[in-house]
């Protein structure tokens, strides 16, 4: 199997070709992981939240502690610091809410803006490689099979004629060569059976 063809001009545009997909691939990925970076900012208030929650309650849990050793109402004295407590662990968990919600909606972003674009990107440059590669393989085992150089001969008589026009033509004509057997002729019009697809005897 081969991947690229072997004569210059098209092998170089075969190359430029996959190049110029992998290069927007690898742009599509960086541009959406920067977006889900920028994204992701959105989460620092999240952060500040549960921070700043989970301070407030470590800090009125100590002070609920130290109000339950005083006599007689210390009871008293815990419970609403105990609750504010509470509160400032919803504050945290609000905090949390918040990254974890943004994180979601950045992952589906950073995901819908690579795969989208990538799939694009494949569907115009998977088939017509996996085309050539399939039709590059059909006709270099023709060329190789008993008989092949007649049949490439005979595709190249019946495919555009500009490649014919460009050569010097044997006497009574190609086809005419072609018929008797000619097998000068018929390499040549093997050759530009193959070159038209990139490939040589």
């Amino acid at each position: 199997m081969r991947f690229y063809a072997q004569t210059p001009a098209r092998r170089n545009r075969q190359v430029l070709v996959d190049l110029i997909a992998v290069a927007l691939i690898a742009a599509v990925v960086w541009a959406a992981l920067a977006v889900r970076d920028t994204i992701m900012l959105l989460a620092e208030p999240g952060r500040k939240v549960e921070n700043s929650g989970d301070s407030l309650a470590k800090e009125l849990d100590s002070a609920a502690e130290a109000a339950s050793d005083v006599p007689f109402i210390g009871g008293v004295l815990k419970k609403p610091l105990q609750s504010a407590a509470d509160a400032g662990s919803g504050f945290a968990d609000a905090g949390v809410s918040l990254q974890e919600t943004v994180g979601q909606v950045a992952d589906v972003i950073t995901t819908a803006l690579i795969v989208v674009p990538v799939l694009f990107v494949l569907l115009l440059w998977l088939p017509p490689r996996l085309l050539w590669i399939r039709r590059s393989s059909t006709l270099r085992r023709l060329a190789e099979a008993p008989g092949g150089a007649d049949l490439l001969a005979l595709r190249a008589l019946t495919g555009p004629p500009r490649a014919l026009a460009e050569l010097p033509a044997p006497p009574g004509g190609w086809a005419d060569a072609w018929r008797h057997g000619d097998r000068q002729a018929i390499t040549d019009l093997s050759t530009v059976a193959l070159e038209r697809v990139g490939l040589r005897l």
